[in-house]
């Protein structure tokens, strides 16, 4: 799974390399630091170009200006949201975040360990993932289909900015971790654990699905005014050659509790 390079703070300053599954590269200043491609399934090579459009493509075929804003998933379909779009608003009230560890002691103690998502059944430990060379950000482990993983430079679970979590949607086994992912709606709740025994608990404010070609950098790893949540997967179509699907389900949520 790959993605864009989320930053090593709260408010994930610097430089952008955005891109495709494949990596592209492009600079913008002043939103993110060096940010990983679009999270891929992990479960082979990147995808090749191929004439089946993706489920999202259909979707949106005739469809001459994509919507202003995430939307609510569920019946409502999962469709992209313009390039600019900012993250969705919140759906309940929001929380103020936990206020940030200030050692290095404390910092490896609120590494999360844990998430749950009652609603689709998940119940799965969160391991860490990080960049490779290129700045594409790695995935959990094949070998485990119940693993998460949790970008190592995002922040901590329930602290102030975009706390970034992927898992496969598929192994050569059978359904992953973040199978049902796409089922989630606005309003669902997630809860992530840390060590230190606190919790946050996020409610969902928006999901989209779309191509990993055009992945929401911005929108997915930008700064925030407060304590968010991105859960990122694979969707659409297959590649049976690649091994790989075409897009990516992402989840947005915003801390609406937490226990400290």
């Amino acid at each position: 799974m790959t993605e864009q390079k989320p930053t090593r703070n709260k408010a994930l300053p610097g430089l952008l390399v955005a891109g495709s599954l494949a990596g592209v590269g492009a600079v913008m200043a002043g939103l993110l630091s060096l940010a990983p491609p679009p999270v891929d399934d992990g479960s082979g090579p990147n995808p090749v170009s191929m004439d089946e459009p993706s489920k999202i493509q259909m979707e949106n075929a005739g469809a001459f200006v994509l919507p202003p804003s995430v939307g609510p998933g569920g019946s409502a379909g999962l469709t992209p949201a313009r390039p600019e779009a900012p993250p969705p608003l919140a759906a309940v009230p929001a929380v103020a975040p936990i206020p940030a560890a200030k050692t290095k002691v404390a910092k490896a103690k609120g590494k999360p360990t844990r998430i749950k998502i009652p609603k689709i059944k998940v119940n799965a430990p969160v391991g860490q993932v990080t960049v490779d060379i290129k700045g594409n950000l790695g995935a959990p482990s094949l070998a485990k289909q119940n693993l998460t993983g949790w970008y190592r430079f995002s922040p901590l679970p329930g602290e102030n900015g975009p706390t970034v979590i992927n898992g496969h949607v598929s192994t050569r086994k059978g359904p992953a971790v973040f199978a049902r992912l796409s089922e989630l709606v606005k309003g669902d709740q997630i809860y992530v654990y840390r060590g230190d025994r606190k919790i946050a608990r996020y409610t969902v404010s928006g999901i989209e699905q779309v191509s990993k070609s055009t992945f929401p950098t911005a929108r997915v790893y930008g700064n925030t005014s407060g304590s968010q949540l991105r859960l990122i997967t694979c969707g659409g179509v297959f590649n049976r050659n690649a091994h790989s699907y075409k897009d990516n389900i992402i989840v947005y949520a915003t801390l609406s509790k937490k226990k400290v």
